[in-house]
């Protein structure tokens, strides 16, 4: 199963367990605050997730231009390769995260 698919699946995952948690909270007044605070708490963490990935993608430009100018190894560059990809997927995990709170928020609220 390649790396697409699967985040996929979890986000299948992840939507049927919102759906599980909505029918929990609806029966809870303090529902719509609680679902307030995780789609808040997941857009911040978003930003410091997209901060991270593009500090990861310069940081690899940055290198690979070293590396051209004979001043970096190719140790560098694999691994700010494998940071770069590291930090890409912590964001789009960060935002699927962010998506799922935001339609449960909504579901909720049905706004």
């Amino acid at each position: 199963m390649g790396a697409t698919q699967t985040r996929i699946k979890q986000a299948e995952l992840r939507h049927a367990q919102a759906k599980r948690n909505f029918l929990l909270r609806s029966a809870n007044p303090r529902g719509n605050q609680i679902l307030y605070s995780e789609a808040e708490t997941a857009l911040n963490e978003l930003g410091g997730l997209n901060r991270s990935a593009g500090l990861a993608s310069e940081s690899l430009r940055l290198i690979t231009l070293r590396y051209k100018d004979g001043e970096a190894t190719v140790l560098e560059v694999v691994d700010a390769q494998t940071t770069n990809a590291l930090a890409s997927n912590a964001y789009q995990d960060g935002a699927v995260r962010y998506r799922v709170a935001l339609a449960n928020l909504q579901t909720l609220t049905g706004c």
